[in-house]
């Protein structure tokens, strides 16, 4: 499946909206497992529910198929079932992986969590065929790894332990392949679906916006048909039976929705950026020394009609930028009596951005150095305004809910 800024391919849908541009911070990862390709891969905590719950269930139905076996010996070879699906899933995830790496797209993580797997790649693919291949490629991993098992099956027998684990992980392989393939963002099929679409209209919005549809749609059938389909098998299912798969399609069919409005969001966000000028968004400022009070700098402000004050030296050069949450946390009575020293910031190196910055550049400067304001410079370093961070933001939502 996949998703944003660049993209996401997974077995599940991404729960990150995801960024633009930039890389995120490693920090929450998960648990490091190792670096296959320079691509470091995690294992989350929710993993870890997930693989206590798949021991729970396959360790009980263990006791059905081979009642011989001890509860202990059961619940060991269930974890072990565990931990050999979530080996498939990662093959998957590899295989997407090692596919936007040919296509030199970068990759930024593997991530194994409660509902499957994550490859969080950097970029977009340049053509619609190269994004079918991307998407494609993860469930045929699964495919071609639920037909191994189906002949490794062959050599043992159906009632023996191997042919129990061998049965199990048939079947979860080729329920992944046919899950991927469905065809609504963020899941593999429906990337396959918008690079169809695009291919076709030449267009990459239309094909993204047709999946994201299809993909909400689809997390409404899984809401109400995963419960439908369990009740209808019938046999001794409980009330708690009866909740846990009502909560589970619950869980999933919100995961799948975000991620399809994600995905959506996301392509409006890429659509937008080119659109999106440091200049257009520029504040007028007045220039002020660090001394002045803070009620006479608004006053300057509101008569030169600026939206910004900057901290001159006694040459005149830009040194600092009145923080705005730092003037609104002054009553309006205080104001004549603090000066605008203490309420400013340093302009560090990174707060001062060119004028003619747009687009991912733009998001990759703020990134780099997070502040509430920024100084607007001219090539020449002539102060042309000061653009706050809240109004890149509203500039940003605007496009991406196409107002």
């Amino acid at each position: 499946m996949s998703d944003t800024r660049g993209q996401q391919t997974s077995e599940q849908p991404p729960q990150d909206g995801g960024r633009p541009t930039g890389p995120p911070p490693e920090r929450g990862g998960g648990l490091l497992m190792g670096r296959p390709f320079g691509v470091p891969i995690y294992v989350t905590p929710s993993w870890f529910v997930i693989a206590a719950l798949i021991t729970w269930v396959f360790g009980g139905q263990l006791g059905d198929v081979l009642p011989e076996l001890g509860s202990g010996v059961r619940y060991l070879l269930a974890f072990f079932f565990a931990v050999a699906f979530y080996a498939s899933v990662l093959v998957h995830e590899l295989a997407h992986t090692l596919v936007a790496l040919r296509y030199k797209l970068g990759v930024r993580r593997i991530q194994l969590q409660f509902f499957g797997g994550v490859s969080e790649i950097e970029n977009e693919a340049a053509s619609p065929w190269r994004e079918f291949w991307l998407a494609f490629v993860g469930p045929l991993l699964s495919l071609v790894l639920g037909g191994v098992f189906y002949l490794a099956l062959r050599a043992v027998e159906l009632s023996s332990v191997p042919g129990v684990l061998l049965t199990g992980l048939m079947v979860s392989n080729l329920v992944v392949a046919a899950f991927n393939l469905l065809p609504g963002l963020p899941l593999d099929g429906g990337r396959m679906l918008r690079a169809v679409v695009w291919a076709v209209t030449g267009k990459a919005m239309t094909g993204t916006v047709a999946a994201a549809w299809i993909g909400r749609a689809l997390a409404i059938v899984v809401l109400i048909g995963l419960p439908l389909v369990s009740a209808s098998r019938g046999g001794q299912r409980t009330t708690t039976d009866t909740l846990v798969d009502a909560v589970l399609a619950a869980v999933l069919a919100a995961i799948i929705w975000n991620g399809a409005t994600g995905s959506l969001r996301n392509a409006r966000l890429k659509e937008a950026l080119p659109e999106l000028r440091l200049r257009d968004l520029a504040r007028r400022t007045v220039e002020v020394t660090a001394d002045t009070p803070l009620g006479e700098a608004m006053r300057r402000a509101r008569e030169a009609e600026a939206g910004a004050v900057v901290v001159v030296d006694g040459r005149g050069d830009p040194i600092a930028i009145v923080r705005e949450s730092a003037v609104r946390a002054v009553p309006e009575h205080r104001r004549p009596w603090v000066a605008v020293g203490p309420l400013a910031r340093d302009l560090e190196p990174g707060l001062r951005l060119d004028a003619d910055l747009r687009g991912e550049d733009l998001l990759r400067a703020i990134q780099a150095t997070p502040a509430g304001e920024y100084l607007v410079v001219e090539a020449d370093g002539r102060v042309y305004g000061v653009a706050a961070l809240t109004d890149i933001e509203q500039r940003l939502t605007a496009a991406v809910s196409g107002r």
